[in-house]
């Protein structure tokens, strides 16, 4: 007996015992074969519990856009027009602010650092009527001391060196000045300003691909929100956080400081691409895994109907409808394909 069946006169689905009144349920089931609908519910049933599990939207349909189908094509066409909305929007500025103080307090929970976030970017700070600074997260070591995030999706601002920087032209914000302007007015020890790789200006991705750290002006940490890449942040940030807790009232000698830190960031950075190669690794051993059961199951159904049609000398129609549409097939391997995901979880 099927699980998913339709009142027609209600336009409502019916999954068993249970009845559920939902216009896009109802359209969705409706249009498809009645012995297709509960095959069609798990796989719904599944994409909906890996969506939960991911801690972004868009982090999950890339990881999910090969394995699952099309099913997801209408979920992602609505996914980018809501973003093609957002890159728009006046109020991008605000969900980025929310989207990073989200993963900077997951990143906390998971390293077990008592930090504590607190947006800012709605409200002046000590200058009088500027709202610079995002974000400031206060360190938990009581000592007062904060970190003061910028968050900048916008393309117009340039990286803004000093040895560049010609004072008669029109006032305008840059990188080294917004986080100049953030740490005086949120009281901040260290700096950071955050770009998205995707609304950013090519002169700040050719001097930052990543991670960089400006002495005496503080640090630029560009990120992937579309991918769900945060990673030059977590990197960004601890090295802020070091910087905050051992910076000493004597005088530092910043070109060892320099080297230190580049050092850092690049054994972090290495790090960040060795495991990016890894999940590569696995993700091909997936579809190799695939390919190899798709041979054999192929090689057994081609075979079992070869030795049907050597025995009885002809296939009848439906034997032939059967072996042209490969349905078993199509079965079978949905379960396996359940296996190899699991395996390589």
């Amino acid at each position: 007996m099927s699980l998913v069946s339709l009142d027609q006169k209600n336009s409502r689905v019916q999954f068993g015992a249970f009845e559920v009144d939902n216009k896009i349920l109802f359209e969705f089931f409706n249009k498809l074969p009645a012995i297709d609908r509960d095959e069609q519910f798990h796989k719904a049933l599944y994409i909906g519990v890996l969506a939960l599990m991911e801690d972004r939207l868009s982090s999950f349909l890339s990881k999910t856009a090969n394995e699952l189908g099309t099913e997801l094509e209408s979920l992602k066409i609505i996914f980018d027009m809501k973003k093609e909305l957002f890159y728009r929007s006046a109020v991008k500025g605000v969900l980025a602010e929310a989207d990073i103080a989200d993963f900077l307090s997951e990143f906390f929970d998971r390293q077990k650092i008592g930090d504590r976030i607190e947006l800012t970017g709605d409200r002046a700070g000590t200058i009088r009527r500027n709202k610079t600074g995002d974000i400031v997260c206060h360190i938990a070591d009581d000592s007062g001391k904060r970190i003061a995030i910028e968050c900048k999706f916008d393309k117009s601002i340039r990286l803004g060196d000093i040895q560049t920087k010609d004072i008669f032209t029109k006032k305008a914000d840059t990188a080294w000045s917004q986080l100049l302007e953030a740490q005086a007015n949120r009281d901040g020890q260290v700096g950071i300003i955050v770009f998205d790789a995707s609304l950013v200006d090519n002169s700040i991705l050719t001097a930052v691909p990543d991670v960089k750290f400006l002495p005496g002006i503080g640090l630029i940490a560009i990120i992937d929100s579309q991918k769900g890449d945060y990673q030059n942040l977590a990197i960004a940030y601890m090295l802020a956080r070091d910087i905050a807790l051992n910076a000493k009232t004597q005088e530092l000698d910043t070109d060892v400081l320099m080297i230190i830190v580049n050092r850092l960031i690049k054994d972090a950075r290495e790090a960040t691409i060795i495991k990016n190669l890894v999940i590569a690794n696995v993700d091909n051993m997936k579809k190799i895994l695939a390919q190899i059961e798709k041979g054999i199951l192929l090689a057994e159904f081609n075979q079992r109907y070869l030795s049907k049609f050597l025995s009885e000398g002809t296939l009848s129609k439906e034997d032939m409808l059967a072996f042209y549409m490969g349905e078993e097939v199509k079965e079978r391997f949905s379960l396996v394909e359940r296996e190899i995901t699991e395996l390589c979880s």
